[in-house]
């Protein structure tokens, strides 16, 4: 069985300490990835801190993987020895259900199998992540990377960059539409970025003007001050499209009063308290309020083809993977632009 070695919580209040483990043995389908960048998404502190409830441990944490191919098993077609690989939020499903079977794997009816922190349907054994050596993963939950990009731009695109990408396919976000986006942090600046590059026009909504800059340089066609009740107002009824990255407490009503009839609204953070709705935004605009999970493995794949083509990567700071309590420390503090990616050279 492949050695690893990587940073784990071994429980709820410890920080993150080396940890020395074993990956399960590759299979036929498997291939063996040397990380190379890993990127530090804000579920990983609410995980390692138990602070939804379903931790294991010990937990090494981490979800948005790029590395090396150092082994294919003998039944692999997607991945030769020394091609780049990426691995994102989940690394199995049931491969059977309705939804798996269109290609949706994040919505498996059985439910999907985490990078980390769960049961592993090979042999049982706890996945653990990215903040490691080596992961081993069946090629169908594994990307190719176009070869163009930067790799540790890359590694926050199999969350930050998924999770932002899939409700604006889905909303059929393009030319001549008006779309807002709710929070510039690690979701936001990449919805932001994919917003723009769809073509539409982008409205970044903000309660500090210290990020205006910051917004127009990603791609922002105007910038709001979303606690100035005259700015929202000058926007009621305007809005196709928009999306809500805000993983902090926060009211939707004053966005939902900036949707068009027939428009809709999609929530993609997850607040510690839940929101309260005032449906009557949506009742008489006949608007929609929705959700949306990662995305699927081809799409997954067609959004780093996108990216490839329009030379779209995160913005990061790189930290050695010593620093990472420190980074879990700054994140709370919303002290970093705009993901932290580990450099896994210095593990």
């Amino acid at each position: 069985m492949p050695q690893s070695k990587g940073y784990a919580a071994q429980n709820k209040t410890t920080p993150l300490a080396p940890f020395d483990f074993t990956r399960r043995e590759p299979g036929p389908t498997d291939i063996t990835l040397e990380i190379l960048y890993c990127g530090v998404c804000h579920s990983d502190l609410h995980m390692a801190r138990n602070e939804w409830g379903n931790a294991v441990y010990p937990m090494v944490p981490g979800h948005e993987i790029v590395g090396k191919v150092t082994h294919v098993g003998s039944a692999v077609t997607k991945f030769k020895v020394g091609d780049t690989g990426a691995i994102g939020v989940i690394v199995d499903s049931c491969r059977a259900c309705s939804k798996c079977e269109i290609g949706e794997e994040q919505y498996c009816l059985n439910g999907m199998t985490l990078t980390y922190a769960a049961k592993d349907r090979v042999d049982g054994s706890i996945t653990m992540g990215g903040y490691s050596k080596n992961y081993v993963v069946d090629e169908r939950f594994a990307h190719t990377v176009p070869a163009n990009l930067d790799l540790a731009g890359v590694a926050p695109l199999l969350c930050a960059g998924i999770t932002t990408y899939s409700p604006l396919r889905h909303w059929n976000v393009g030319p001549g539409s008006k779309v807002g986006i709710v929070g510039l942090g690690g979701l936001g600046h990449m919805g932001l970025k994919f917003a723009h590059a769809f073509g539409a026009h982008v409205v970044q909504f903000t309660t500090s003007l210290s990020k205006k800059a910051d917004a127009l340089r990603l791609g922002a066609d105007e910038v709001v001050l979303s606690t100035d009740p005259e700015a929202m107002k000058a926007h009621a009824n305007s809005f196709d499209f928009i999306l809500d990255t805000a993983s902090a407490p926060h009211s939707l009503d004053p966005y939902s009063a900036l949707l068009k009839h027939d428009a809709a609204m999609a929530l993609v953070g997850l607040p510690e308290v839940p929101p309260v709705v005032n449906v009557t935004n949506f009742i008489f605009r006949r608007a929609s309020l929705s959700g949306s999970c990662i995305g699927g493995m081809p799409e997954t794949q067609e959004m780093l083809e996108f990216c490839g083509k329009h030379n779209i990567v995160a913005d990061v700071e790189i930290i050695p993977i010593q620093n990472i309590n420190e980074a879990f420390e700054r994140m709370l503090k919303q002290d970093v632009k705009y993901r932290f990616v580990i450099d896994m050279a210095t593990l």
